[in-house]
């Protein structure tokens, strides 16, 4: 898996000694142990949501940054309401030793910041593509909607349940108040429907 990424990033970012070493420092952050959702599994089945969804997109490139930046930071317990402004940071930081634009290093931690809550503006093509890329795990069938939902639990398994439910019940109703959970169409026509199924019946569950 990790050659894989380290080609993709490479054919992304250039084949120098500075992509080479943030190549390595990004892979290394996605295998930290304590990720049990947000690991190197995530970031590829991110990438290939880009590759999928990536035709709708205004500037492929600085989504597929950003899919790499989105969680490089990552802590599931007290500070992982930083998580996503703490890795736009390590973009707006990292980026620029790669000679990317000033422009571009601005968009991808845009979309990086995002990646929060998910509500995607109308015509912003580029946060479209990234946010179906990421949410797309809610579309998926029973088995593997279960499995994501484990994994979270297991990444937050520092709080109870009588503090864990509530929360996580929370985040669930404010993505299905989302005019949209998908925008691209394919991503509609896939996985709108199922998903927000899945989370229907997940909140049910933790509120029983």
């Amino acid at each position: 898996m990790a050659l894989s990424l380290h080609d993709r990033w490479l054919t992304l970012a250039g084949i120098t000694p500075e992509s080479i070493r943030l190549g390595d420092d990004l892979v290394a952050r996605w295998a930290e142990p304590h990720r049990r959702y947000h690991t190197l599994d995530h970031l590829v089945r991110v990438l290939d949501g880009v590759d999928e969804f990536g035709g709708y997109a205004d500037d492929v490139a600085a989504v597929r940054y950003a899919a790499w930046f989105h969680d490089a930071v990552y802590d599931g317990g007290e500070a992982s309401a930083d998580n996503e402004e703490l890795s736009a940071q390590l973009a707006e930081a990292d980026l620029p030793e790669l000679g990317v634009p000033e422009a571009r290093i601005a968009e991808v931690a845009r979309l990086v910041r995002l990646t929060k809550g998910h509500a995607v503006a109308d015509g912003d093509r580029n946060g479209a593509v990234l946010c179906d890329a990421d949410l797309a795990v809610l579309g998926g069938d029973a088995a593997a909607y279960h499995a994501y939902t484990e994994a979270i639990r297991q990444e937050y398994a520092e709080f109870p349940d009588e503090v864990f439910r509530p929360g996580r019940a929370a985040v669930l109703k404010g993505l299905l108040e989302l005019p949209h959970l998908f925008r691209t169409p394919v991503a509609v026509e896939r996985y709108e429907a199922r998903a927000r199924a899945n989370l229907t019946a997940e909140i049910a569950a933790l509120e029983v």
